[in-house]
């Protein structure tokens, strides 16, 4: 089937809203339904959207699969709750994990994760819940990206030709397939998501899991974790669509204390754009960038170079996996 891109300009977003409330009410029925919600837009929309069209019939879970930003699993939770919504946790660590464990190549990575999600937690969580639909927000650039075959978003199954209900047991429903970022974040106002969620960066659905290149390990995160928060709060007032933190796989030669230090490469990617179709390095400032080093290789371990990425999209892509 066909998707048809409903434009920012084209968007109503108070028609869209109520045509999305009834869709999902009409194919739930007097059923249950679930979702996976990582605090995103995309996700914070579709749970918004689940809450409101089903009420009771709906319950949210934040897969807390050790890959995200720090502190993130209990901040969602505590936020959404305040919203009137109720999120499970879920503890999925050693799942992915060990899914994980060994593989390097970029697209393993992300069929690793899709079985982790799709077969190895929602399945399980569908059945305990009792529920046959499985809500999620992917976008209309997901679906362009893999279509077109410059990478796999995790997110994608129906469109590539993949029957989730004869494969896990449940049907899956996606109310912003047709919108790109910048309308989303028009719908999550309309909806009453705060601008701390809204005007959010981009974060991916595989999380950290994207940024690290080579081998995913436990510590390897954890580097990468501690870099991501640093990049964070010193890029987080100058108006970027999106910026991140990534770890290299190889060592390079630093000096510490008059020695080799044979160590870690972290390399800072910030971008403009509006809708992450396409997109251009922000210009930062020299004295931004020379806090970053500083900042990421004083205070995360092992670290003794920092780049900074000038290349747009394309031939670059947002992410590095």
């Amino acid at each position: 089937m066909e998707i048809k891109e409903i434009t920012l300009e084209e968007l109503d977003t108070e028609k869209f809203i109520a045509e999305k409330l009834e869709e999902i009410s009409s194919i739930v029925g007097d059923g249950l339904a679930i979702n996976a919600l990582s605090g995103g837009v995309d996700s914070s929309v579709v749970t918004m959207l689940g809450h409101r069209a089903l009420g009771d019939r709906f319950k949210s879970y934040f897969i807390d699969n050790a890959l995200m930003r720090e502190g993130e699993p209990e901040y969602i939770v505590s936020l959404f709750k305040d919203l009137g919504v109720m999120v499970g946790l879920v503890d999925a660590e050693k799942t992915f994990f060990d899914a994980l464990k060994g593989i390097t190549d970029p697209e393993e990575k992300r069929e690793a994760i899709t079985r982790s999600f799709y077969r190895d937690i929602f399945a399980k969580l569908v059945k305990e819940a009792g529920a046959k639909y499985l809500l999620q927000g992917t976008n209309y650039t997901d679906i362009e990206e893999t279509v077109a075959g410059i990478k796999r978003q995790h997110n994608i199954i129906e469109q590539l030709g993949i029957d989730p209900e004869e494969m896990f047991g449940y049907k899956i429903l996606e109310p912003l397939i047709q919108l790109r970022k910048s309308s989303i974040r028009e719908v999550a106002k309309a909806v009453g998501l705060p601008e701390e969620i809204y005007n959010r960066p981009p974060f991916p659905g595989p999380a950290l899991a994207t940024r690290v290149i080579g081998e995913i390990t436990p510590e390897r995160v954890r580097i990468l974790r501690r870099a991501t928060k640093i990049v964070e709060e010193e890029l987080s007032n100058i108006g970027a669509f999106q910026y991140l933190a990534i770890l290299h796989n190889d060592k390079v030669t630093g000096i510490r204390e008059g020695k080799r230090d044979y160590g870690l490469q972290i390399e800072v990617r910030c971008w403009e754009s509006i809708d992450a179709k396409i997109g251009s390095p922000t210009r930062l400032a020299y004295d931004v960038l020379d806090r970053l080093a500083e900042r990421i290789t004083t205070e995360v371990s092992g670290v003794v170079s920092v780049t900074y990425n000038i290349t747009k999209k394309p031939p670059s892509t947002i992410e590095a996996i």
